[in-house]
């Protein structure tokens, strides 16, 4: 039997919390996490900005922004478009634009992990938190092996992808019950599931990366462009590549709320690679990428809904449209006479890096 698509979309209306509720209604819609307490001051700007998104709603008459869950998932949303090129640009230049990949598959394992404990112990974990702490151990195994077996980074990373995929299917093959059925969400992403727990996890994730970043800039952009005098100079190139490998854990895990495993990593390139066909410097390629992200993402949510599709799959085709844009405007300026778009190894690092 089927469903009319109005009444779905009244169904997860009512299950979603109000964009009035009171902070102590958002901690209950939460599920009563043991995370609530430390959390409650993210629940208060989250109540915050859906009052702001409901009175944009009001005054623009558009349907979307009368639920309480896209609320959330538009936030989730606008912290993807900034923190995925904040950290791809960093890897699209040192060439490790398959680490998130790598990544994103054992977050999988990382949120079936939490989905068994949950389902044979009754822990009442968030899988996006056991999602974290495993991929978080994924990056730095990554860089292990590479540093104990002298092994190219792209080996390393496709046996820590193996092994992470590896173990979420033996998990979810021992209770194939119920986690078949709740690992769908993690692995394709879903508008509807942004729970307010989730979004203030997110929320805490993209406060933790922006900030490393701004405090490390100079010293990341100085490894990502010349690993050899950065270390002549003094800077701890292994530990700051660690800090790269578990900053994108991060993304990974934060961006699979809406994106899913299986196109996470997406993000974290192709912003990127559109940026540079039209940018000359880091920062301008950084900063690109941030605006085609978010144009990506917005789009993506906005089609997604009225379209009825997956909002994952949509935001990376958006993204890919964008890209294929950014590339004949580059071809373009190269045809008229202007500066050729770099390639991407090429963009001047013009930052003062030191």
């Amino acid at each position: 039997m089927t469903f009319p698509t109005g009444a779905v979309r009244a169904l997860a209306a009512a299950v979603a919390d109000p964009p009035t509720a009171s902070p102590a209604a958002i901690l209950l819609q939460s599920g009563g996490s043991p995370l609530d307490p430390v959390l409650a001051p993210i629940y208060f700007l989250l109540e915050l900005w859906s009052l702001l998104m409901a009175a944009l709603g009001d005054a623009t008459g558009l349907e979307l922004l009368r639920y309480g869950f896209m609320h959330r998932a538009i936030l989730v949303g606008l912290c993807i478009g900034v923190m995925a090129p904040l950290i791809g640009t960093f890897l699209v230049h040192r060439q490790l634009a398959l680490i998130g990949d790598a990544l994103a598959h054992t977050a999988f394992a990382g949120v079936a992990v939490g989905l068994f404990l949950n389902g044979v112990f009754s822990l009442g974990v968030s899988p996006y938190l056991t999602a974290v702490v495993v991929a978080v151990l994924a990056a730095l195994l990554i860089e292990v092996i590479s540093e104990v077996t002298d092994a190219y980074n792209d080996v390393s990373m496709a046996i820590v992808l193996s092994t992470g995929f590896a173990l979420g299917t033996v998990l979810i093959s021992l209770n194939a019950g119920g986690l078949a059925v709740g690992i769908n969400q993690y692995l394709f992403g879903n508008l509807a599931t942004v729970s307010a727990e989730n979004a203030a996890i997110l929320l805490v994730l993209f406060g933790i990366i922006v900030a490393t970043v701004a405090l490390t800039r100079n010293q990341l952009l100085y490894v990502t462009f010349d690993e050899t005098a950065a270390e002549v100079s003094g800077i701890p190139v292994k530990w700051y590549n660690r800090v790269m490998v578990m900053l994108t854990a991060l993304v990974v895990v934060g961006a699979m709320q809406i994106m899913g495993v299986i196109l996470v990593a997406a993000m974290l390139v192709v912003p990127v690679a559109g940026a540079t066909q039209v940018s000359r410097s880091f920062t301008g390629s950084l900063l690109t990428s941030v605006v085609l992200a978010e144009l990506a993402v917005l789009l993506g949510i906005g089609f997604s809904y009225y379209g009825e599709a997956t909002a994952g799959g949509v935001i990376v085709l958006v993204a890919v449209a964008i890209y294929v844009v950014a590339v004949a405007v580059g071809k373009v300026r190269e045809a008229r006479g202007d500066d050729a778009a770099p390639e991407l190894g090429g963009i001047d690092a013009d930052d003062g890096a030191a």
